[in-house]
């Protein structure tokens, strides 16, 4: 397939969805947004928690 016929495929499947409306849209982006948020928010705790949690393991068995 030709990098065009692609493109002109892609943009006649884009035609056929069915859009939501604004309405609809605003507060599916708020909602997407935060569980982004939550998720980064609790992975960076994760990562420093498990970050400490090893130190503490190093130091207790005389590790570098």
């Amino acid at each position: 397939m030709t990098p065009g016929k692609y493109i002109g495929e892609v943009v006649k499947e884009g035609k056929r969805v069915r859009w939501p409306k604004r309405d609809q849209l605003i507060p599916t982006i708020i909602v997407v947004l935060c569980i982004a948020a939550f998720t980064a928010i609790f992975l960076v705790l994760e990562d420093l928690t498990a970050g400490e949690l090893i130190k503490q393991l190093r130091n207790a068995f005389g590790g570098n």
